[in-house]
């Protein structure tokens, strides 16, 4: 037989499925995070730890998703979709906290 084996080229198909799914992904989730970042709220009163800990929580989801987009920038869509995960796990873990609040339940745990 020549050329590859069947079973490489069935793999190498499945993979590049994978990637596709991968990118796919990437793409949803910067989209979705995007949006839970421009729409979550502070709950707590200016001037107060609760609020700088709300600041905090925000501050730590930007730059996860800053990362996230140099990554997918990059091609590192593994890393990327990790990064827009944490991003948008920081954002939940402010709501579930009670600093941060996020009435979409498209973007966001409920408490």
């Amino acid at each position: 037989m020549k050329g590859k084996p069947l079973k490489h080229c069935m793999e190498r198909r499945f993979s590049l499925g994978l990637l596709e799914e991968l990118k796919l992904r990437v793409e949803k989730y910067e989209k979705l995070t995007a949006e839970a970042i421009e729409k979550i709220k502070i709950v707590a009163k200016k001037g107060t730890k609760e609020y700088d800990l709300a600041e905090k929580f925000i501050e730590v989801a930007k730059a996860y998703f800053s990362d996230a987009k140099y990554y997918a920038s990059k091609g590192d869509n593994v890393t990327a979709l990790a990064a827009f995960s944490y991003a948008h796990a920081w954002l939940d873990a402010g709501i579930k906290a009670g600093f941060l609040k996020g009435e979409n339940e498209r973007l966001f745990m409920q408490p």
